[in-house]
């Protein structure tokens, strides 16, 4: 990184210099670390403005629309790629050759099982449980099942892991769901692809042969790869300050589960279909639009606009197209619920108001309709968010521990009380 450097100017003190790094793309970075010894902290509520890492594998433009995994422009993966060729550019820096795919993809599929006794781990649940409180459960057991690969420094421990949890995350979504409906676990069925086996485990029984369409497997397979990385957001930086301790990667996965639960980073979708039956038909439209002008109201519009997109969200375009094609397959395109979604849609990109301030429909909004069409429930859909993310999220973990490193240690500004002494209890 070309070195450049800034003065921090205090009033009756020396300047401060601070290195400012450049990336390959993005913008310049001050280096702070050099603060504290200054007798100065910096105060950054949320880490809007805090590069917390150095990172090779995803890069977002938010003004400009772009995201990039390895370089390549997301857009690409989606049309030409699939979700377990981006999971391996994610893994290894570089797209792989048909050998080295062939050999990944057989390599995923062969551990896509999970210990038999997880079963019973599962019944520990009420049936009514959110899958998401499973998850975050059952992902942290795993690191009890696997002492074989849980030596951090060891690069192929942690290589293990990873195939281990892309793996089986699919197969544990898959069984959370079957825990909730009653039904029987399903085993996986290796000789499907990995979105057609999630599907299978999902909505097959073992009274039935596998049958899966493959237009709603290829939906899948867009969703799991539009959702595989983001960057340093809520959830892979909790990955990474747990990693940072020395946690095991099971567990650092799921504490990235937990965060990802939160409504303003995971929940999205589901708030999607909350408000299309709130909205409850295409008559009350025009009154519910009127209500999310209005600053006053507290009604808001979901899965429109994006906290890091200030332009289109370069995923909704792919979700769009393929949105399209699964309700076109289904037969879906009156469905109540959708022809709400269908003309909000349309209503967001013609409406001046909406394309003033930049409120298009995002992935949220598109991958949420889609669920719900294949039959997917609305408190599945973190779940599924979860799938996709995995790779991210070990991928980071794997990143952050196969460099020097130091444990997260964010600081504060302290506005409580000064040194005071203790008052006995009969004197307060």
């Amino acid at each position: 990184m070309a070195e450049k450097k800034a003065q921090l100017v205090v009033e009756g003190r020396d300047p401060i210099e601070l290195p400012i790094h450049s990336g390959s793309t993005g913008p310049d970075v001050i280096d702070v670390s050099s603060l504290t010894a200054n007798g100065y902290f910096t105060y950054d509520p949320g880490f809007m403005s805090t590069a917390s890492c150095e990172s090779k594998l995803t890069f977002i433009d938010g003004g400009n629309g772009v995201l990039l995994h390895g370089g390549y422009p997301i857009e690409q993966l989606a049309d030409k790629s699939d979700y377990l060729e981006t999971c391996y550019l994610l893994l290894n820096g570089e797209l792989p050759n048909a050998a080295q795919k062939e050999e990944f993809v057989s390599t995923i599929m062969g551990h896509t099982m999970v210990h038999e006794s997880l079963t019973n781990f599962f019944r520990g649940f009420r049936y009514d449980a959110h899958p998401m409180a499973i998850m975050v459960g059952v992902v942290g057991a795993l690191s009890s099942f696997y002492h074989d690969s849980l030596d951090i420094n060891n690069p192929e421990h942690r290589l293990i892991s990873a195939h281990r949890l892309i793996a089986k995350m699919p197969t544990l979504a898959a069984m959370c769901y079957k825990h909730h409906i009653g039904q029987p676990f399903m085993y996986p069925d290796n000789d499907l692809s990995y979105s057609e086996n999630f599907l299978h485990m999902m909505f097959g029984t073992p009274c039935d042969d596998p049958d899966v369409n493959p237009v709603l497997a290829r939906a899948m397979d867009k969703i799991f790869l539009l959702h595989a990385d983001h960057e340093q957001n809520a959830s892979t930086s909790t990955v990474r300050l747990a990693g940072s301790s020395g946690a095991n990667p099971f567990a650092c996965v799921a504490a990235g589960i937990a965060t990802l639960w939160g409504p303003a980073h995971g929940g999205a979708n589901e708030a999607v279909l909350e408000m299309l039956e709130e909205i409850g038909s295409v008559d009350n439209i025009d009154k519910y639009i009127a209500k999310a002008k209005d600053k006053s109201d507290p009604f808001r519009l979901m899965g429109f606009g994006h906290r890091v997109y200030k332009n289109f969200d370069p995923r909704a375009k792919v979700m769009k197209e393929t949105c399209d094609e699964v309700l076109a397959e289904l037969g879906l395109e009156n469905d109540p619920l959708l022809a709400i979604a269908k003309r909000l849609e349309q209503i967001a990109l013609e409406d001046e108001y909406f394309i003033e301030k930049k409120l298009y429909p995002n992935v949220d909004f598109y991958s949420g309709i889609i669920m719900k069409a294949i039959g997917i429930p609305t408190e599945m859909f973190t779940v599924i968010f979860a799938t996709g993310r995995t790779v991210g999220w070990i991928a980071h973990w794997n990143e952050m521990i196969s460099n020097p490193y130091k444990i997260g240690r964010p600081r504060q500004l302290y506005t409580g009380y000064n040194k005071r002494d203790f008052v006995s209890l009969e004197k307060r």
